[in-house]
């Protein structure tokens, strides 16, 4: 069993953007890689808070009242309930999502981008 997960190499595993992988797991909180392009769809998530780690690039998190930048190294936590839209501004971003196991990459918005069975890398 493998208890150390090296994040740079488990990106390098897939090239799929907008299609979070499970990487781990603790108690109902999953772990998950997912790389960004462009745009996401704007939506919230009704009762999961979200934290998302940028390892690469750099992402816009676009909420109503304003955008926040998120570099390498820094993370920003996405209340449930607080309507955002993730934006890629760097060619390649990386990005750790650490958020509950119910939690579905769209929440509420219905969108051609939905993963609701994740793999796990």
């Amino acid at each position: 069993m493998t208890r150390t997960v090296n994040i740079a190499e488990k990106h390098e595993l897939f090239s799929d953007t907008w299609s979070p992988k499970i990487v781990g797991q603790v108690n109902n909180v999953l772990v998950k890689l997912v790389k960004l392009d462009g745009e996401f769809v704007w939506h919230s998530h009704t009762e999961e808070d979200e934290l998302f780690l940028v390892t690469k690039g750099q992402m816009r998190m676009k909420f109503r009242d304003g955008d926040e930048i998120v570099g390498e190294g820094e993370f920003i936590i996405v209340p449930h309930g607080v309507e955002h839209c993730p934006v890629a501004e760097s060619d390649e971003v990386h990005v750790l999502l650490v958020e509950p196991n119910t939690t579905l990459n769209t929440g509420d918005a219905v969108d051609d981008r939905r993963v609701e069975n994740l793999e796990n890398l």
